[in-house]
């Protein structure tokens, strides 16, 4: 009897600790916060191309700054915000960083 007591404790002991660690494996590191725009293929000197990179830096922050479930109006918002920011940001220097390379890397902090 003894011995099942202590088995059981240690089981549950284990499960707690496994539950526990599941969100802290969960949380993205700063390398998933992380897209690159490939602008190679692009003439930007045209109105279609200029459109096209716009669309792929939308896309990316999306992808960067992630999304928040309906109910989470906080989440939401602060969503909205880093891509505000990331898309400020990289349009402000899409058209240098296109001249000199085929890509634009966008990040968040978060």
């Amino acid at each position: 009897m003894k011995q099942t007591l202590k088995i059981i404790a240690i089981s549950a002991m284990a499960t707690a600790a496994a539950i526990k660690a599941v969100p802290a494996l969960a949380e993205p590191t700063p390398a998933q916060n992380v897209s690159i725009v490939q602008t190679g293929d692009l003439d930007l000197t045209t109105e279609g191309g200029r459109q096209a990179l716009d669309h792929r830096l939308v896309v990316a922050a999306r992808e960067v700054c992630g999304t928040a479930s309906d109910v989470d109006l906080v989440g939401q918002n602060q969503a909205r915000a880093c891509r505000a920011e990331v898309l400020a940001s990289a349009r402000s220097h899409s058209e240098q960083l296109a001249a000199h390379s085929s890509s634009i890397q966008l990040a968040a902090r978060r």
